[in-house]
């Protein structure tokens, strides 16, 4: 690796499996300290705080605990998230409030606590968004996704604005399909409609972790050191054209 991170302090949210587990080890690989968080841990175990992103106090205790241990943050990496599917006439009022605290109250929640270190550093901001927040679907019915992920996006931009007179920067990701296990537990599963989107995205199948972690890196060094606000859509060229032909190759 070129030690793109090298001497960062880096929080990452949702680092116990999946893409978060993946930008810890490359962002490590590439110099930086990892302070990572999941709930899916046991206090703690294998090295991964506990950290519920929907939690005021939990989240201000992890980064009052990385700032102690590292003296600041250089960067914020907001990945966790969490979601409950289902078409508006059916979806509860708990279902939606649900998908939106994990979503998008998991980024307020973070950046609060996290910009007086911030703008101390001149540090950075990644949100990870997603093509739900850019279109919406046919086949997955998603009305809380849409409408947090689009969100994402949003607050991206305006945390860019605000963020840019104490030299913060702040951009997202947004992913298409990506072969998670959270995403092998329903949205790919053998029984829903989009189990063959593969077919659907123009260079010919799924994306895996990855594939986004590098465009993660860039945006969190140097070299992105002019850009703020952006949203960097890493599908594949899934959302540039229209969906397939068969319910099995619909679009997020």
């Amino acid at each position: 690796m070129s030690g793109r991170l090298q001497g960062k302090v880096a929080l990452i949210s949702g680092t116990a499996r999946g893409q978060g587990a993946e930008a810890k080890a490359r962002f490590e690989a590439e110099g930086a300290a990892v302070v990572g968080g999941d709930i899916l841990t046991d206090d703690g175990a294998g090295g991964t705080p506990f950290l519920d992103v929907t939690d005021e106090d939990s989240v201000a205790a992890w980064i009052d605990q990385a700032v102690r241990s590292h003296g600041h943050i250089d960067i914020l990496y907001n990945n966790a998230g969490a979601v409950r599917f289902g078409p508006i006439e059916q979806q509860s009022f708990a279902d939606w409030r649900f998908t939106l605290a994990a979503e998008l109250d998991s980024i307020f929640l973070a950046c609060k606590y996290a910009w007086p270190h911030l703008k101390a550093s001149r540090g950075v901001i990644l949100n990870i968004g997603s093509t739900a927040g850019l279109t919406g679907s046919m086949t997955n019915q998603r009305v809380a996704h849409t409408a947090s992920k689009g969100g994402v996006i949003a607050v991206t931009r305006q945390l860019a604005a605000e963020g840019a007179p104490h030299g913060i920067r702040a951009n997202a990701i947004s992913p298409g399909m990506i072969a998670t296990p959270g995403a092998h537990e329903n949205l790919l599963a053998p029984d829903h409609p989009m189990r063959g989107i593969a077919t659907a995205v123009p260079l010919g199948r799924l994306g895996t972790a990855a594939d986004i972690i590098p465009a993660a890196v860039f945006l969190c060094s140097d070299e992105a050191a002019y850009i703020t606000g952006a949203n960097l859509v890493v599908d594949g060229g899934w959302s540039v054209v229209l969906p397939g032909a068969t319910s099995s190759e619909g679009t997020e």
